[in-house]
């Protein structure tokens, strides 16, 4: 139950850490901020059976073998058991899962020293608060009281990481376009992939195999290549969210291009198909003198 409970806590805590980095990540649609955290926070009661369920089978498969082999490891190595053997065995348990992940390419060395941090962290808190309470001489507690104080430690937990999720974002975490303008704008970008767009100061604009999607009914779009000269104008918008590159090459049916990226790596994109930016494709040109 006490490991259970604490798995669960961490399960809260975890996706509301989660969002704040996904809205800190370089990205084409809006981020939710806060908004997408109480929308979060509102769902949780729905899904908090089934993380629950999957606490319980981590707690039985993994945390509780974690305390027997910590407990085998202190009266092997050192004669008696002590709390710093489980930290060390959810090292080592987690390491193992890591190391799988690594080998099968789906982790970077980064991201695997830092999952392997996490589950560490993650795996060794249930473990230790289980441990104490399991120690020769320690009163027992009524269940109730546990119970009790499992909940009221719990909710307090999962409230403040809400808080300070929140806080984190309004503090301006969350990701934002660079902010453009027409100087900035002026010059080639390319998709790197033989597609040029190059935009004079001057206010023209010449197209070199940039790619056109059309849809005719079908779920995949048509590609064709645009090539021509025209013009070009940026609009500023009002704000980084709503800046736009207008392009009219005669003969391409070329949609307003939206900026993301970072100020030294700006890009201009457009979305091919639904722009739910959840679900849509987007077709990205890289500012060729700031790659």
């Amino acid at each position: 139950m006490t490991s259970t409970t604490v798995l669960l806590v961490e399960a809260v805590a975890g996706a509301f850490a989660y969002h704040v980095w996904r809205e800190s990540l370089e990205s084409t649609g809006r981020p939710q901020s806060v908004l997408g955290l109480f929308l979060l926070a509102l769902s949780a009661p729905f899904v908090v059976a089934l993380v629950a369920i999957v606490a319980l089978v981590v707690s039985a498969v993994v945390v509780a073998p974690l305390l027997a082999g910590a407990g085998w490891l202190g009266r092997r190595c050192s004669g008696r058991e002590a709390w710093w053997w489980v930290p060390v065995s959810a090292a080592a348990v987690t390491a193992v899962a890591v190391a799988a992940g690594a080998l099968s390419g789906r982790l970077g060395h980064g991201a695997a020293t830092a999952v392997w941090g996490v589950g560490t962290v993650a795996l060794a808190a249930p473990a230790l608060i289980a441990w104490g309470l399991l120690l020769p001489g320690c009163p027992r507690l009524p269940d109730r009281s546990v119970v009790g104080a499992l909940a009221l430690w719990g909710t307090l937990a999962v409230v403040t990481a809400w808080a300070v999720a929140g806080a984190v974002l309004e503090a301006g975490v969350a990701y934002e376009p660079p902010r453009l303008d027409a100087a900035r704008v002026a010059g080639t970008w390319s998709d790197g992939g033989g597609g040029t767009l190059t935009l004079g100061a001057d206010g023209r604009a010449t197209a070199h195999r940039v790619e056109v999607h059309a849809f005719t009914g079908d779920v995949e779009p048509v590609v064709r290549r645009c090539t021509g000269t025209g013009t070009w104008r940026y609009r500023s918008g009002d704000g980084t969210w709503s800046q736009s590159v207008h392009v009219a090459v005669e003969g391409c049916a070329l949609e307003p291009w939206s900026v993301y990226g970072s100020p030294e790596h700006p890009k201009i994109f457009v979305y091919v198909g639904d722009p739910d930016p959840d679900v849509a494709d987007v077709y990205v040109l890289r500012k060729a003198d700031a790659a």
